[in-house]
């Protein structure tokens, strides 16, 4: 690969002032015809942000049909070529899929009941989903599960031998994504924090970084996006418990640290320019090309709330988070972001047009 043209210089900023199962079952073809009913609410509590970032709450979007419930929302958020959105839970229903107005369509991959990443990709015109697997079969925990857009899976990644790991607890996955050439990155973030690389059909590549704060190290590799806002892909990483992101390029190799002193960034999702960071404890961070804050959404001020996952998300406020953990911005700028927390919580923010 070419040495990389664009190395973004490193930035550093303050901060800003299962699990319950469902009730019942839908099964994967069920449809719910009613949409939810918005919950009233004055438009101040609603708004958060700031300049052009600032956006406003959809009260009740996502809300599930009465007598059901969500677990909790440890997982993430996509969409498919249609629009609709796919928010995966801690629950045997597995991952459910709305219309982009918020109403229930229907659940997918029952057999993966805690899917804690889930990216979106196209080949050859078949639509996927890039996601790992906290709890799947009984055999089948912690791993890579490549599915379509029904929850078919196509390829599934365990451990590999050459990793040299020798307790089934090392193994913990927390994100993947794939790279142009098919290839697939996966953080094993739960475990020794490295990088795993496979080919397209799944064979061990190569592993690099290990569990440390220095330049290239990393502390839980949470999430992984693919950032293609330079002169060439690299990949960005969630480095959570260091509170940072840092860019590797496709090679294995550390280019830098680009951002710092962020609140333990979960995920990330790009739009253009802009990457929106989802941060546990209470606050979405909105970043420009040079990886510079530009606006903050939901910024909690109760530091008690902070990945509180015992917490009722009825107690946090409409337009704020407890722990921002899924992030997902879509093509028209709108954001939807799960919480970590015990009982679910699903918001979308609509960019605010005065």
């Amino acid at each position: 690969m070419k040495q990389t043209l664009h190395s973004p210089s490193r930035r550093t900023f303050l901060t800003s002032a299962g699990v319950a199962a469902f009730a019942s079952a839908i099964p994967a073809s069920a449809h719910v015809d009613e949409a939810p009913s918005n919950t009233p609410a004055r438009s101040a509590d609603l708004l958060t942000g700031n300049g052009e970032w600032t956006y406003e709450v959809v009260p009740g979007w996502g809300a599930l049909p009465a007598g059901l419930s969500f677990g909790g929302t440890h997982g993430a958020i996509s969409q498919d070529k249609a629009g609709n959105l796919y928010v995966s839970t801690q629950s045997t229903t597995g991952i459910l899929v709305y219309s982009p107005e918020g109403r229930l369509l229907k659940t997918i991959a029952g057999a993966f009941p805690e899917v804690h990443s889930m990216v979106h990709a196209e080949e050859d015109g078949t639509e996927y989903f890039y996601t790992t697997v906290q709890k799947g079969t009984p055999e089948e925990n912690w791993l890579f599960v490549k599915m379509k857009t029904d929850g078919a899976p196509v390829l599934k990644i365990t451990a590999p031998p050459e990793a040299g790991f020798k307790l089934a607890n090392e193994w913990r996955l927390t994100a993947a994504v794939p790279a142009p050439d098919g290839s697939i990155f996966i953080a094993n973030g739960y475990g020794d924090s490295r990088i795993f690389h496979f080919d397209r059909k799944g064979n061990y590549l190569r592993s690099y970084s290990s569990k440390g704060s220095g330049p290239g190290l990393l502390n839980c590799s949470h999430g992984l996006a693919l950032d293609t806002r330079y002169d060439q892909p690299l990949l960005l990483v969630c480095d959570r418990e260091n509170r940072r992101l840092c860019h590797f390029d496709l090679d294995g190799n550390y280019v830098a640290t680009v951002t710092q002193h962020l609140r333990r960034p979960c995920q990330v999702s790009l739009h253009g320019d802009y990457a929106f960071v989802s941060e546990l404890e209470g606050r979405v961070t909105v970043l420009d090309r040079d990886n510079m804050p530009v606006a903050f959404l939901g910024d909690n001020p109760n530091k008690t709330q902070w990945a509180n996952y015992d917490l009722d998300p009825k107690t946090i406020d409409l337009a704020r988070f407890s722990a921002a953990h899924g992030c997902f911005i879509d093509r028209e700028a709108n954001i939807y972001i799960s919480d970590w927390n015990h009982i679910g919580r699903v918001t979308r923010l609509m960019r605010y047009r005065t």
